[in-house]
């Protein structure tokens, strides 16, 4: 597997580039949805750029439930059409990272007088099933009230009439966003992080590309372009008043709220999705040492670059949870880390946050700039392939430039290739055994084939090249290196959260290699002590603002 080289120690090289390339296309936006868009394009043979005012996946892309799911609670709005897409969408993401996108079964539990009865969810399951066309070993089972206690014992025995058990597909969100932007350098994309958008050009009243400014270096420069694409999620509306063209529909802004436990303090077997007394769903997930729980689903309209945890998400959560497994006594004290993100749904009047549509929407302003709002993660594919073809028809239409068609289909993500999940499992096992004179838990090997899949391998190389007091130490220090090399990390804590997930899965692990990982940092990126030690607050502040909640 050949890697390609992607790193903030050749950030000048990167931002030359940009100065003197005249793109097809200019991306605004490094979450899921420019990424797909990123591949997409530079896959039909597209000259494109994409530059993204934070760190890649650091907005909503990193703040969702990491399902790539087929959208069961939209039957009940009889959205036939999203359930059909995105169902499918699943199916072919799974295939492209298999690593990334994982089969994990669902277990909808059906209580008295709860959202969902026996024979309505067994008829909605079968319709689902159709419509997402999934495969016959992950059809829906109706289960007896010992059939699904026997599946999950932490359910409520007094009140429990039986359970659906459906298949869903658990992912790492930033990670996925990753993936994609890094297989699109085999294409020749130009990405870069830390790059704000400061203006537009014009030609003819026309966009033709864009004022940029360099969040690290302060540089600021142009980027010429033939077209400009704003898929900025909960910023669309900023960057069309940029473009002085907010005008008609515009974003809805709802918070999703997530919290951190111990596994051991909710021991699930597996997923479930379980309704509340509102009428809204909530999944609670077991990943690795933690089990997560979420989501809320409220109006936002406060500082979208800092969203809190507050005691009422975290109350609102941790209720849920001891009502539908009434042998769990959480508390606020047991929430080990979380996470808040906002999701960018298009604006209905009268509509509550739940009932707003996930459809997508693109949006052309007259000078030419076209904005992608709304959609879903499990539908970025889709959403980038509609997008891209708007972009090949103007193309087409006002230069004169023929593109190709959509194929990301068959382009599988880095970290592969595999040809299912069996695969994936073959090696993880392969890998225990290679790796069992380290002294590395079968947690590890897991651990390095989700995030990385078998760009494992190159780790593990610079793993043997490396000095460290121990093993375990030695090897986030490989890691380190690798997403200094290949992922263009700028800071510790692009490292701690997007690459690697520790901040919200692994929390104990950034407090215990914080000062590892700074002093590498240091020596790779010749950094003073001012810089690491404002970096040693960052973390500090993080860990504090995902492991307590907010007033």
């Amino acid at each position: 597997m050949k890697l390609t080289k992607f790193t903030n120690l050749e950030r000048e090289s990167i931002a030359s580039k940009l100065k003197t390339t005249w793109f097809d296309l200019v991306i605004i936006g490094g979450g899921i949805t420019g990424a797909g868009i990123l591949l997409d394009a530079a896959s039909r043979g597209m000259k494109v750029a994409l530059i993204e005012k934070g760190d890649f996946a650091s907005g909503t892309s990193s703040k969702s439930t990491k399902l790539i799911h087929g959208g069961l609670r939209y039957l009940k709005q009889f959205d036939f059409w999203l359930v059909k897409e995105v169902g499918s969408e699943r199916a072919i993401v799974h295939k492209l990272a298999p690593h990334l996108v994982i089969p994990e079964k669902m277990l909808l539990p059906l209580i008295e007088n709860g959202n969902y009865g026996k024979w309505l969810t067994s008829i909605g399951l079968k319709v689902y099933d159709i419509l997402a066309n999934v495969d016959e070993e992950d059809e829906r089972k109706m289960l007896d009230k010992k059939e699904a206690l026997d599946v999950e014992p932490l359910l409520p025995e007094k009140i429990l009439k039986g359970a659906g058990y459906y298949a869903e597909y658990r992912t790492d969100d930033a990670r996925l966003t990753l993936e994609n932007i890094k297989t699109s350098l085999q294409y020749n994309s130009v990405p870069v992080n830390y790059t704000n958008v400061t203006g537009f050009l014009y030609e003819n009243e026309k966009v033709s590309g864009l004022k940029a400014q360099d969040e690290i270096t302060g540089e600021k420069y142009e980027i010429r372009s033939k077209l400009v694409v704003n898929a900025t999620g909960p910023w669309v509306d900023e960057i069309r008043d940029k473009n002085h063209s907010k005008k008609g529909k515009q974003l809805h802004l709802t918070k999703g709220v997530h919290l951190v436990f111990p596994h051991r303090k909710l021991p699930v077997k597996q997923s479930v999705y379980f309704d509340v007394p509102d009428g809204r769903m909530i999944f609670a997930i077991p990943r690795g040492k933690i089990t997560y729980v979420g989501t809320t689903d409220t109006n936002y309209h406060n500082d979208k670059n800092n969203i809190d945890v507050d005691t009422t998400d975290a109350i609102y959560l941790i209720t849920a949870v001891n009502n539908m497994f009434p042998g769990i006594h959480l508390t606020m004290e047991d929430v080990i880390s979380s996470w808040a993100g906002l999701r960018p749904l298009i604006h209905e009047e009268g509509k509550s946050p739940s009932e707003l549509s996930r459809k997508d929407e693109i949006f052309i302003s007259g000078s030419g700039l076209i904005s992608i709002a709304g959609g879903k993660l499990t539908g970025y594919r889709k959403m980038a392939e509609r997008t891209v073809n708007t972009v090949a028809r103007q193309l087409e239409d006002n230069f004169n430039i023929k593109t190709k068609k959509c194929k990301t289909e068959k382009i599988g993500l880095n970290g592969g290739p595999w040809l299912n999940y069996k695969e994936v499992n073959d090696y993880i096992n392969q890998l225990k055994s290679r790796v069992k004179p380290y002294g590395f838990s079968d947690y590890t090997c897991w651990y390095l084939t989700g995030v990385y899949g078998k760009q494992t391998e190159e780790i593990l190389s610079l793993f043997n090249k490396l000095d460290a007091e121990d093993n375990d130490t030695k090897l986030i220090l490989a890691e380190l290196h690798f997403c200094i090399r290949y992922e263009l990390i700028n800071t510790p804590l692009d490292f701690f959260i997007r690459r690697t997930g520790r901040m919200y899965f692994d929390i104990d692990s950034v407090n215990k290699y914080t000062e590892a990982v700074l002093k590498e940092y240091k020596s790779v990126f010749n950094a003073d002590d001012e810089m690491i030690d404002k970096f040693r607050k960052e973390i500090q502040a993080e860990i504090i603002k995902h492991s307590k909640i907010s007033d």
